[in-house]
């Protein structure tokens, strides 16, 4: 029969380490929320107050404000691409840290 480790939640919580983590990710994800929600907003913000811009033709029956809504896409995904570099270079070494420390 395998051992069962009894995690401590409470002590985890406590941990400076552990603190400076939700801390950073914190900040972190707070950055990125507030960018995505800017850009999102500017999409019907610009319709509303700039519709000569949103309107004007691109390329045949492309017009700026198709192509600005298509942009968010390649916003979000950037969002997500330097959330995901930032979670493997430092959130994830800290977390490992502390999880090792937790199983001892």
């Amino acid at each position: 029969m395998a051992t069962e480790h009894k995690i401590d939640w409470v002590a985890i919580d406590a941990d400076p380490g552990f603190q400076e983590l939700h801390r950073l990710k914190s900040g972190f994800l707070w950055k990125l929320m507030a960018i995505s929600a800017i850009y999102f907003l500017l999409l019907p913000i610009g319709v509303a107050y700039l519709p000569g811009l949103f309107k004007m033709q691109v390329w045949g029956p492309i017009n700026f404000g198709i192509l600005f809504a298509l942009s968010e896409f390649v916003v979000a995904w950037l969002i997500a691409y330097v959330y995901a570099k930032k979670a493997s270079g430092t959130f994830e070494p800290m977390a490992q840290e502390l999880a090792r420390k937790a199983a001892h």
